[in-house]
């Protein structure tokens, strides 16, 4: 699946993205640069993702699996994170300002530069 089609897969349907990346648990996610400003992501497989400079601003990703994500440079600004597993997640330089962690799984994630108010 080429990056545009999986960047409005997961806008439009995070059930069939779920399903996508079971069917499919070795494919590359790139998802460099998308713009998810405000996407409704709740639950969503983000495993190993690549989502560096990604815009996550407002995005919703409430319970999401980021476990081992690239969030590089990611800006997560207004996000809410609560339940999220970020478990080994690399979020150096990502912007965390006003961004929800309740609850959210952050051991063995990698924050150094990243920024919260």
């Amino acid at each position: 699946m080429k990056k545009q089609e999986m960047i409005e897969l997961l806008k439009t349907d995070v059930p069939e993205w779920n399903a996508f990346r079971e069917e499919n648990p070795e494919a590359k996610i790139d998802l460099s640069g998308a713009e998810l400003t405000g996407a409704v992501l709740y639950a969503a497989n983000l495993r190993r993702a690549d989502l560096r400079h990604a815009n996550l601003r407002e995005a919703s990703l409430l319970g999401a699996d980021l476990r081992g994500a690239d969030l590089r440079g990611a800006d997560l600004r207004d996000a809410t994170l609560r339940y999220a597993d970020l478990n080994c997640a690399d979020l150096r330089g990502a912007d965390l300002n006003c961004a929800d962690l309740s609850n959210a799984d952050l051991r063995g994630a990698v924050l150094g530069y990243a920024e919260r108010d």
